[in-house]
């Protein structure tokens, strides 16, 4: 079994800032993929960022220049730190996984429970 977990989220004032973590474990043979995902009430879940084995990482236009992702491959961690947070940053964050759990096997992606980010004065 594969288990997405993710940590980090809370109370924060305007412009403030906070760390999100994800951690993937179980039976992994390889990961792909990391990214996180935001759901607001009332709202359709979204893309937030995403970013490869490689490095390659995408955002969304929302959240250029304010929230950056990182990973740890050989911890198969990911990591949002975002800066500069709105009020309509509001959301439950999501952390997805998209990765094989053995050789030649299917690509499928996880996801976990989700942490709740609340940006309020």
């Amino acid at each position: 079994q594969v288990q997405v977990v993710e940590s980090g989220g809370g109370l924060v004032q305007p412009g403030g800032s906070l760390r999100l973590s994800c951690a993937a474990s179980g039976r992994i043979f390889s990961i792909n993929a990391m990214g996180w995902y935001r759901q607001a009430p009332g709202k359709q879940r979204e893309l937030v960022s995403t970013i490869t084995s490689a490095g390659n990482t995408n955002y969304a236009d929302s959240v250029k220049g304010r929230f950056t992702i990182s990973r740890d491959n050989a911890k198969n961690m990911a990591y949002l730190q975002m800066n500069s947070l709105k009020p309509e940053d509001t959301a439950v964050y999501y952390c997805n996984a998209i990765l094989r759990v053995s050789w030649g096997g299917l690509v499928r992606d996880y996801w976990g429970q989700g942490t709740q980010v609340t940006v309020s004065p």
